[in-house]
């Protein structure tokens, strides 16, 4: 499967949800409309998603990420659940099978900004990664990265702490995500500074 963009700016992004009872049926999953609801809100360019639900199954996290960077072509690529340290949690180890190079500051800070929620936060095991393939004959890279399996945690991780008054305590990880997409050659993305602003330096920073 293929995905045609409608702009050459258009970010694809990628999310699975990991989760074994979710896969089965048993209950509903909300990661996925949870990120869903969050970039449509945060964004201001233009963007469309894939969507995947797997099992806590590494071949098949594995799998799915190969496909969404791969074959969609996918810039961007988040997954959630199996963080933990559960035996069946093993997204952090598919993510690093099928990436080029590891981005420990992604995984530092989204512990960083739970820890101001719960100290069970350095249970989780979230990481990043960039993975370089080639697609059509072209270079091709992404950025994929783990997230906590809950909407609330989620949108805490992206978006980071803020005070009374909406002055940023904590970064969010998404800060730097733009920026990241930058460097590996993907679009150009631009987002709604309520939500998240996006930090870039200022030679990097298009004119409009």
């Amino acid at each position: 499967m293929t995905r045609q963009k409608t702009n050459p700016d258009e970010l694809l992004i990628g999310l699975v949800s990991v989760s074994d009872r979710a896969s089965s049926g048993v209950y509903e999953d909300q990661g996925i409309p949870a990120l869903r609801d969050w970039f449509g809100a945060a964004l201001v360019s233009p963007w469309q998603m894939a969507t995947r639900l797997v099992p806590d199954e590494s071949a098949l996290i594995e799998q799915a990420l190969i496909e969404l960077v791969d074959e969609i072509g996918c810039e961007l690529v988040l997954t959630t659940g199996g963080t933990g340290p559960a035996r069946r949690d093993v997204t952090p180890e598919a993510t690093l099978a099928v990436g080029t190079k590891e981005m420990p500051g992604f995984g530092e800070q989204m512990r960083q900004i739970s820890l101001n929620f719960v100290p069970t936060a350095i249970l989780s095991r979230q990481v990043a990664v960039v993975r370089e393939t080639e697609r059509h004959g072209q270079q091709h890279a992404a950025l994929i990265m783990n997230l906590p399996g809950q909407p609330k945690s989620i949108k805490e991780t992206l978006e980071g702490l803020k005070d009374a008054d909406g002055k940023v305590k904590v970064p969010g990880i998404f800060a730097a995500v733009p920026y990241c997409i930058d460097l590996i050659g993907g679009p150009y993305i631009e987002t709604d500074e309520a939500v998240c602003k996006a930090f870039r330096p200022k030679s990097a920073i298009r004119q409009k």
